[in-house]
């Protein structure tokens, strides 16, 4: 998002029509001196003034559900407006039967920096705004700035849908994001609740999440556990997917023969042979003890650098 400076932008004099919807972001707010209470969905005009930073409170439909500002970013910011000021308007309402307090709409990360720089007054954008229209801004906005983790951003996706009954094609416009992107988000969603907390705490990575979309929640909620507690990577955790898929799965004609399902362990210690090596190294257990291992050399001298350490260990 282009950074805008506090004064007043130049005004747009052209005849095309303003039409409300995703993809305009805040810019269709700093342009939009329409009088008209019909205009922008309804919100009104927009003014440009200073406000105290004690006359304006957190609003009440941000996508974070947890304190996602991370505290050295924010330190940064505020040394930044220390010495250069806060380049970029606040938006805000004023709070529905309580004149004189005004909402965050967008601009939380700058708001709360703004305090640890001491300033007093901060520059805003004052727009009348419905409860719905404060929602799907701010959720766009925090969705184009890439500030969100997974588990919030998918969330985020899922309200816009649900309540203002936008596509994912509408979506992924409105946030620069492919479509696919917005439907392997939204896939989250549908993990058990106690895989999406492991998420929200910071324990399971998007990755590991996407790979156990698809499986059954007790298995899910299984993988998942290890995962927090061995710190497994994405590619072990999607073999073990992989692996339970095949056993789930049915057999299309006739009985297929069972091969043993990789156990956490043995998919450990290829994670760890694949290190040590720097090759891909695949165990195969086959039964009753046996198995086979296989590692896969890109070149020449990559096998040399095999052999010669199996020649060192005799």
């Amino acid at each position: 998002m282009t950074t805008e400076s506090a004064h007043t932008p130049k005004e747009d004099n052209t005849a095309a029509p303003k039409r409300r919807g995703l993809g305009r972001g805040l810019s269709a707010l700093f342009d939009d001196d329409e009088s008209d209470d019909t205009a922008a969905g309804g919100a009104g005009k927009a003014e440009r003034r200073m406000l105290g930073v004690d006359e304006i409170i957190p609003g009440p439909f941000q996508p974070r559900h947890r304190d996602g500002i991370d505290e050295a970013a924010l330190a940064e910011l505020a040394a930044s407006i220390r010495a250069h000021g806060i380049l970029q308007p606040l938006l805000v309402r004023e709070k529905p039967r309580m004149p004189g307090v005004y909402e965050l709409i967008a601009g939380e990360r700058r708001w709360r920096a703004a305090q640890k720089a001491q300033l007093h007054e901060v520059p805003v954008i004052v727009k009348p705004l419905s409860d719905q229209d404060a929602m799907e801004i701010g959720l766009i906005e925090n969705l184009q700035r890439e500030d969100l983790n997974a588990l919030e951003e998918a969330t985020a996706y899922r309200r816009l849908m649900n309540e203002f009954g936008h596509t994912q094609e509408k979506l992924a416009v409105a946030v620069g994001k492919s479509r696919s992107h917005v439907a392997n988000m939204l896939r989250l969603l549908t993990l058990p609740h106690e895989v999406l907390e492991l998420m929200d705490e910071g324990r399971l990575s998007a990755g590991h999440a996407r790979a156990l979309v698809g499986i059954e929640p007790a298995e899910a909620k299984t993988i998942a556990r290890q995962v927090a507690d061995r710190g497994l990577s994405v590619r072990t955790v999607e073999k073990m997917t992989t692996a339970h898929k095949e056993k789930t799965a049915r057999p299309s004609s006739g009985p297929r023969p069972e091969r043993p399902v990789k156990d956490v362990d043995t998919l450990a210690l290829e994670q760890d042979l694949s290190e040590m090596l720097g090759m891909a190294v695949t165990i195969d257990p086959q039964g009753k003890g046996r198995g086979t291992l296989t590692v896969a050399y890109e070149n020449l001298s990559q096998l040399d650098m095999v052999l010669l350490r199996l020649s060192i260990g005799n």
